[in-house]
């Protein structure tokens, strides 16, 4: 079998590498329903603006109860982080309780959104 040459051989060491970490990431998709005071105080721009910092996707919106409902999808790790976050909220808001449902990776979600 001939050499492979540099040029090749590097772009399948970065492919490899590219593909271990893909696999050394844990995909996960979570639900979460946030109650307390998170309406009215920007708590939707607040979770867009974490997501989207993470780099996760998903999107969030205001229930008719008062309740806020988000969805992240991504690395486990991040949406964690993510979660924490929004257990303390934008200024103003008062978090007394989220639910976290966590749910098998979709990869449908494109972007992090806000819904209306």
């Amino acid at each position: 079998m001939p050499p492979i040459p540099l040029s090749l051989s590097c772009l399948i060491a970065a492919r490899d590498r590219q593909s271990a970490i893909i696999t050394s990431m844990e995909a996960a998709r979570a639900h979460l329903l946030i109650r307390g005071e998170v309406q009215g105080v920007f708590y939707r721009a607040f979770t867009r603006n974490v997501a989207v910092k993470l780099g996760l996707s998903g999107w969030v919106k205001n229930l008719y109860d008062g309740r806020v409902e988000a969805v992240f999808e991504g690395d486990r790790t991040l949406i964690e982080k993510a979660v924490q976050h929004c257990r303390v909220g934008p200024p103003g808001a008062y978090v007394n309780d989220i639910e976290v449902t966590w749910e098998g990776y979709s990869g449908q979600e494109k972007g992090f959104e806000i819904k209306y």
